[in-house]
């Protein structure tokens, strides 16, 4: 930047302080008058010229067929029992926030925003409402209909195979939420099951360390009775009650298999080798041996010599 700009420049800095001090001492002395903004300390007259509106309201006014404006004016329809219940929790919810926090500051259910923010809804609701159940009415008293035939068809502005594909992912989204929540169920039936062994092997180890602490307090003389081993003994003999329950259950219904069909007649029945097998395990003879066994070498030397 050459000295002649660099002159130019701080000039332009010098000029604007110059002309900001130059306002600030006008202003003191109070030779600035107001310019642009004007204050106004009259009073403003209000114009209501209900001729004038009337016309121009006539002059913008369309006599069309009802059917072309579908304008009406009607009440609220009643309110539905539960819109009432909605309303009633709506009012117990928020006086509850009340209660239960001391820095919101309490507003009575008249001036309270919420409140008038949802019954403001409800009024367009029921509003709306009472306008379609009378503007119907109306429809079919002219002779229109209101209800598409049976017989109609359209065009539809999705295709069947775009429709199909948002349905196959509504479906694989529904399908895979289903699945997570199987999945969290499983931990958490997994992770209850863990505390509970747990809780139960802890109890078990402080009974058995409380008993052992009560036995040796019995040996040194502190105990006179032996009391606390009745209930190990109780507990003993219900375990022995449950084996020999078991036991018995076995003996009478067997462990398990198959039982239908046991008595039929098969191949082997129906050809003789049932029998055969059976005598063979009344004389001990285990399955597969021949009857007719053959002698050691010792025995047949023995035979021969007697000869």
């Amino acid at each position: 930047m050459s000295d002649f700009e660099m002159q130019e420049s701080g000039s332009e800095f010098d000029s604007d302080d110059n002309s900001e001090s130059e306002l600030q001492a006008a202003f003191e002395r109070g030779d600035l008058k107001p310019g642009l903004n004007v204050e106004f300390s009259g009073q403003r007259d209000k114009i209501n010229d209900i001729t004038k509106l009337l016309a121009k309201t006539q002059a913008i006014r369309l006599e069309l067929p009802w059917v072309e404006r579908l304008d009406m004016v009607n009440d609220l329809a009643p309110m539905a029992p539960e819109l009432a219940v909605q309303l009633e929790k709506h009012e117990q919810k928020r006086a509850n926030q009340f209660k239960g926090n001391a820095k919101i500051p309490y507003v009575r259910p008249e001036e309270d925003p919420v409140l008038n923010d949802f019954k403001r809804e409800m009024l367009f609701h029921r509003q709306a409402q009472s306008a379609v159940i009378e503007g119907i009415q109306r429809l079919h008293e002219l002779g229109i209909k209101t209800r598409r035939p049976d017989d109609y068809f359209a065009e539809m502005a999705k295709s069947d195979e775009h429709m199909q594909k948002v349905r196959a992912n509504l479906m694989a989204k529904q399908q895979g939420q289903a699945k997570s929540e199987r999945i969290k169920q499983i931990r958490e039936q997994r992770k209850m099951g863990k505390m509970l062994a747990k809780q139960t092997k802890v109890q078990r180890e402080a009974e058995k360390k409380e008993m052992l602490d009560k036995l040796k307090k019995f040996r040194k003389g502190k105990l006179k009775n032996l009391d606390f081993l009745e209930d190990a003994k109780a507990l003993e003999s219900k375990q022995k009650q449950t084996a020999a329950n078991r036991k018995l259950r076995n003996k009478k219904f067997g462990f398990g298999g198959k039982k239908k069909g046991l008595k039929r007649n098969t191949k082997a029945s129906a050809a003789g080798l049932e029998s055969e097998k059976s005598t063979r395990r009344q004389r001990g003879v285990k399955a597969g041996a021949s009857v007719n066994k053959r002698m050691g070498k010792s025995r047949r030397m023995k035979a021969k010599a007697r000869k």
